[in-house]
């Protein structure tokens, strides 16, 4: 039997704000603006999502001497895919249940 889990809310937030821009190379620290999400919590995170073929990442060189290269993340297809189905899934479980008729 497997086991299906949901994702977290750190992680349905991370993946709302990427797929806000799904083919954009976005840096971990703007995502972390963006999510609110502490680096503690956002880089394992990407790093599972990475492991898992849901991300790319790649090293942007520094932009100017004396800086360090800068890790970007973006969605894959799949994993706007499954973004996509994660996102859907929090929201109809959000959604109050139908009230039925009482007789």
């Amino acid at each position: 039997m497997t086991r299906v889990r949901c994702s977290s809310s750190q992680t349905l937030s991370l993946l709302r704000g990427l797929l806000d821009q799904p083919r954009q190379w976005r840096h971990g620290y703007d995502l972390s603006k963006e999510t609110g999400l502490p680096s503690g919590t956002l880089y394992p995170i990407l790093v599972r999502l990475s492991d898992r073929g849901l991300l790319e990442s790649k090293w942007e060189p520094a932009p100017e001497p004396g800086r360090p290269p800068r890790h970007l993340y973006r969605l894959t297809a799949k994993g706007s895919a499954y973004a996509k189905s994660e996102v859907a899934a929090d929201d109809s479980a959000a959604l109050p249940a139908p009230q039925g008729s009482r007789a």
